[in-house]
């Protein structure tokens, strides 16, 4: 069975993957950056799912289709329910996540399809508590949070979050309301989170969540709320998802490719340019790249996969 949890990513810089291209036919074969594997690599490659890893997938999607003109990529943004969905149904090659797939749900939905998978974990990211900049607010605890998303008791704000097939409502929900899927019904949903970046700068009683790229890329336009989970008041940044210090709202991301997908020579390819640049790309995509022992980890697991 292929259905392989892993945990994927390489913290080797564009520079290195550019080296690697001139090493010997061996290393070469390894990868996807060869010019001999530029010109021959054909096909097409259909990735959906989660909007906060859409960025990365799509960064990638672009520098490896400029490299490698004779493959096509598609990258949507359904939220990674409905990326399950349509993955477990045949329908793409790679699903992206910001949760991983869930177990009483989704495992078998894909094995009643027939779609084996593994799971690649591609960056970190943390999911950003923000205010419109008329709403002074520095921090909340995850007391205050709760009661906030929980019920519909507290009224003074206008709130805005993702839908329900999004993994960052999954997280969030567990995390904070202490159950998966439980939350308030009046706010306004999206699964695309600029959106939800529009709905929260517009109103200036506007109070949202979603992850942390689309907030650092909105930044001027949004008041950046700190959680405080015991331990005193943090606020998401690059160094406090990496280290874990930005409790609870820091996770991992992840590519789910198919078992039949993977055997494919262009989908290898892709998911082998991953690997090698995901720290490139995790900055082009204003994600937080993995650690070294992380990235040490996924290297041997995707190997494995691969084989």
């Amino acid at each position: 069975m292929f259905h392989i949890r892993l945990t994927t990513i390489l913290a080797v810089s564009g520079a290195l993957a550019f080296a690697a291209a001139g090493c010997g036919e061996d290393e070469a074969a390894e990868g996807s950056s060869s010019s001999s594997q530029s010109q021959d690599l054909t096909g097409s490659i259909r990735i959906d799912g989660s909007s906060t890893v859409y960025p990365f997938a799509q960064a990638a999607a672009e520098t490896f289709m400029g490299q490698n003109p004779g493959v096509q990529i598609s990258v949507g943004q359904s939220g990674t329910g409905g990326g399950f969905e349509k993955f477990c149904a045949g329908e793409t090659d790679i699903s992206n996540a910001s949760r991983p797939i869930k177990d009483d749900e989704e495992v078998p939905l894909c094995e009643k399809g027939g779609v084996e998978y593994a799971e690649v974990q591609v960056a970190n990211d943390g999911i950003a508590v923000v205010s419109n900049k008329s709403l002074e607010i520095d921090c909340m605890t995850t007391g205050e949070l709760k009661e906030l998303w929980s019920t519909s008791k507290v009224k003074r704000y206008s709130l805005f979050g993702p839908g329900t097939d999004s993994g960052t409502f999954d997280f969030f929900t567990d995390e904070i309301n202490g159950e998966e899927g439980l939350t308030r019904k009046d706010y306004q949903p999206s699964e695309d989170d600029n959106v939800l970046v529009q709905g929260v700068a517009g109103d200036e009683n506007g109070l949202g969540y979603f992850g942390f790229s689309y907030y650092e890329q909105n930044a001027d336009e949004l008041n950046l709320i700190g959680v405080d989970a015991g331990d005193g008041c943090v606020k998401p940044s690059a160094e406090t998802i990496q280290d874990g210090s930005y409790k609870p709202l820091s996770r991992p991301l992840f590519m789910y490719p198919s078992a039949k997908a993977i055997a494919r020579p262009e989908v290898k390819a892709f998911l082998d340019y991953v690997e090698q640049n995901q720290e490139q790309i995790a900055s082009d995509a204003q994600l937080v790249a993995m650690t070294s022992e992380q990235a040490a980890k996924a290297q041997q697991a995707l190997r494995k996969a691969e084989q």
